[in-house]
């Protein structure tokens, strides 16, 4: 690092305080064009003649599969360009891909041609959410330091979830107001603002050093990914069965019960997110897994939609700090020209997870019943903790962890 980058280092703590939340704006708006389309997309295209749930299925799931899939190209380029760069590419990607799913509603377009587009515009927007939230990580952690690692990954959750409480509701009521154009044309212009926000946050210095493959990285990471895989199996199963069990129980309150969910998350990440870098990841993360097992366990176990409900806001407060926690231990264990890398083959682990749980529980459910997928989720959770302990263990006996990437 060079002497002007120990100098711009010596600032960080102020920038910090002064860039981060509007980095954490700027997010909130740009990732609204995720969020929007989500409950959108599935009436767009069973709307049109033979095109039914499947296919339908098939536009949604596609955007996560490209976010995925280049996770870890996202992170190479964080390191190697610098995270500003990186989250700029990605607002600009998600500026792309809607003008694409906009173009797919244009009537003139044959069927398949429209579909055709709505898959490359989804495919598009998985690759800017890699890029955008990698570059949020490796930027707002450039602003902070290491340090503040549990902060930045705590905004940026707070972010993306509160887009998600908001934009599901508004991208469907617009969309029954003015139509799919209407939604995507909103989609295209919000990472606009996202990008107008960001134009007068400096650059951190790209940090130079020596820079090994992906895969003795991921022997580092992938404990700690694994935890966060296993709690991500209960707030999969809640977000996608909770509804479809309060039917099948014939409860009022099944909408709530989602609401009470993620205003739990919502609110342990704005309230607790410093806990992780003031305790320790492991630390907090024992307790958060508890938390969700309980969750879990209340919500099989309900006689009545009330403990249910509780289960909801219990699996929420345990869930929020889980990730935020598991990247502090992340950070710690690789090196600045690594961490990009490293956080988004961290976040790969949380992303396989959603894209499994669905259908694992779906086929539990079917088998079992929908107490089960939810005592699915506890065992996980469990697991989970069960894991954590032996990290614990690990760090307490020995000092020096896998060292090869160590600060």
């Amino acid at each position: 690092m060079t002497a002007n980058d120990a100098s711009a280092q010596s600032l960080l703590p102020e920038a910090s305080a002064r860039h981060l939340p509007f980095l954490t704006i700027a997010l909130l708006f740009s990732y609204m064009a995720v969020a929007m389309p989500l409950a959108v997309i599935p009436p767009f295209v069973t709307s049109w003649p033979g095109y039914g749930n499947a296919l339908a299925g098939i536009a949604v799931g596609c955007a996560f599969v490209s976010t995925i899939l280049t996770r870890t190209i996202a992170g190479a380029f964080a390191d190697q360009r610098g995270g500003r760069t990186a989250m700029r590419l990605g607002l600009c990607l998600y500026v792309l891909a809607s003008a694409i799913c906009f173009a797919s509603s244009l009537n003139f377009l044959t069927r398949p041609l429209a579909f055709a587009l709505l898959i490359i515009g989804r495919l598009l927007l998985g690759v800017g959410e890699s890029y955008t939230l990698v570059g949020m990580h490796g930027w707002g952690i450039g602003l902070t330091g290491a340090k503040g690692a549990g902060k930045v990954l705590t905004w940026t959750g707070a972010a993306m979830y509160g887009a998600f409480a908001f934009g599901g509701p508004i991208g469907l009521e617009l969309y029954h107001l003015s139509g799919f154009p209407a939604l995507m044309a909103l989609c295209t212009i919000l990472p606009c603002l996202g990008l107008a926000i960001v134009q007068r946050i400096p650059p951190t210095p790209v940090l130079t050093g020596e820079r090994d493959s992906f895969w003795p990285v991921l022997g580092i990471i992938r404990p700690y990914g694994s935890v966060v895989a296993l709690q991500g199996v209960g707030f999969a199963v809640l977000g996608a069965f909770l509804s479809v069990y309060f039917l099948h129980e014939h409860w009022r309150f099944g909408s709530l019960g989602l609401t009470c969910f993620g205003l739990a998350f919502v609110a342990g990440r704005l309230l607790c997110g410093h806990l992780p870098d003031r305790l320790g990841g492991l630390r907090v993360a024992t307790i958060s897994l508890a938390i969700e097992a309980i969750g879990q366990g209340c919500i099989a176990l309900a006689p009545s939609p009330y403990l249910a409900l509780a289960g909801a806001v219990l699996t929420g407060a345990g869930c929020s700090l889980i990730y935020p926690s598991m990247g502090v231990e992340v950070v710690k264990r690789v090196s600045g020209p690594m961490r990009a890398t490293a956080l988004g083959g961290f976040a790969a682990f949380q992303d396989l997870s959603y894209a499994i749980s669905g259908p694992v529980a779906g086929i539990v459910s079917d088998c079992l019943g929908y107490g089960a997928i939810f005592i699915m989720g506890m065992i996980c959770a469990l697991a989970g903790l069960a894991l954590v302990f032996r990290l614990a263990n690990a760090t307490r006996t020995s000092n020096s962890n896998q060292t090869p990437f160590s600060t």
